[in-house]
């Protein structure tokens, strides 16, 4: 945040108003930041990188940035994360990227995550529901709140691992499939 400088005669009523302004302007923004957790403080920008399995797209973006999300690259995710099957998008919960951004930062990861689904539409989730093991009759995949990921240059094992340890949402491993399912869901590991 840059603070203009200007130079202020000593009587001036119109002065000392936006002095006060800028003062509680600044107050309300020290109050902001000090509400924050603090992995949060020490990433003000927030970048994650994704390569869809299904669909081929890829997407590297500043989805966080001067203290908000940006609801330009939160558009760019979730058409990126919509149900491939059906073409349905849904709004991702940016606490979901959250998880992505702090899992990524603590394995040190350089890889996009590689994307096996991200929202899934009712419809799709009721078809997997009925013809594969381990979904979810009401899978927080259908509320924008989990995802099924690898990286590249990690192991599942280990991204399953690192995930669990931060406690941020639920985490299940597959590994005969190569994935990890991450939400935000109450944390918990299958």
């Amino acid at each position: 945040m840059m603070l203009e400088r200007k130079r202020v005669d000593a009587g001036s009523a119109t002065d000392t108003c936006t002095t006060r302004r800028r003062l509680l302007k600044f107050g309300a923004a020290a109050s902001l930041l000090a509400s924050m957790p603090a992995w949060a403080k020490a990433a003000p920008r927030r970048v994650l990188a994704f390569e869809h399995l299904h669909t081929g797209e890829t997407l590297h973006v500043t989805y966080f940035a001067n203290g908000a999300y940006d609801p330009r690259a939160l558009t760019a995710i979730n058409h990126l994360l919509r149900d491939f099957r059906t073409d349905e998008i849904y709004p991702i919960r940016p606490g979901l990227l959250d998880q992505l951004y702090r899992v990524h930062a603590a394995i040190g990861s350089d890889a996009p995550f590689r994307v096996i689904c991200g929202y899934r539409s009712p419809t799709t989730n009721d078809f997997l529901h009925r013809t594969t093991n381990g979904v979810a009759e009401h899978s927080l995949h259908m509320d924008g709140m989990a995802i099924d990921v690898r990286l590249a240059d990690t192991r599942t094992r280990r991204l399953r691992d690192v995930a669990a340890a931060l406690k941020l949402g639920g985490v299940g491993y597959y590994a005969s499939s190569d994935f990890v399912h991450l939400d935000v869901g109450r944390p918990r590991h299958w």
